[in-house]
């Protein structure tokens, strides 16, 4: 039996690169078998993907352009991202709704929680691009955003580890990963986990937050049918 009804799937851009390419179609095409397979077990899917693997705004950044004005070109990054994500969703056999804070024609329609519901409803993945729609805000605060307003059970995010540590694994031996961890915990040690503003928002809102490793996307099928458990955030 599934683990969740209603899920965001929150994905690292750079899960959808390689050493080479900003776009992996091998990768692309793994992402969404195993989301065509979550949604085969009833569950509703909506995505939001970051844009890290075509553009960080904040290296961009400098005493000559505006910070909100760079912040505009990176969302357009996450509406690429999920314009091609669409594409191998629909190879695999699973019908689309793509949504972006205004309207992007022909790649996605204004976001409309009604429709997006809908669509979630009938079996559609709902692909979320273009962040909030608003500067200075992170596409974690965006994919918080649309869990609440989406009445998702949970955020899923997707990372290139498996859970959360007290430290960078990569770089400390010694970090300590944690099974589960409170939100104020996050907040108060400022773990890197997901953007503090979309942790507070989803501790407010008491929307969970999964963190898991989706370097292997079948590690999605495993969460959902609770062979793998990540890091368990909440109170």
């Amino acid at each position: 039996m599934a683990r969740f009804s209603r899920v965001l799937l929150k994905l690292s851009g750079e899960v959808l690169r390689n050493e080479t390419e900003p776009f992996d179609p091998a990768a692309m095409k793994a992402v969404a078998a195993a989301v065509a397979d979550v949604v085969a077990q009833g569950v509703q899917v909506g995505i939001v993907v970051g844009g890290g693997n075509l553009l960080r705004g904040r290296d961009h950044a400098g005493q000559a352009r505006n910070q909100a004005e760079v912040d505009q070109v990176g969302m357009l990054a996450t509406v690429l991202n999920v314009g091609l994500l669409r594409f191998h969703l629909e190879d695999a056999g699973q019908r689309c709704r793509v949504f972006a804070p205004r309207a992007i024609e022909p790649v996605a329609e204004a976001f409309h929680r009604g429709r997006a519901v809908a669509a979630l409803q009938a079996g559609e993945v709902v692909l979320l691009g273009g962040g909030t729609g608003n500067p200075f805000f992170s596409t974690d605060s965006a994919a918080a955003l649309r869990a609440i307003e989406l009445d998702c059970d949970a955020v899923l995010k997707g990372t290139l580890v498996d859970g959360v540590y007290d430290k960078d694994p990569k770089k400390h031996a010694d970090a300590r990963r944690f099974d589960t961890i409170g939100y104020d915990e996050i907040l108060a040690r400022q773990l890197q986990v997901m953007d503090l503003t979309a942790i507070a928002l989803c501790r407010d809102q008491g929307m969970q937050v999964v963190v898991f490793d989706i370097r292997d996307p079948r590690n999605l099928v495993g969460l959902i049918e609770g062979r793998i458990a990540g890091t368990v955030v909440g109170d």
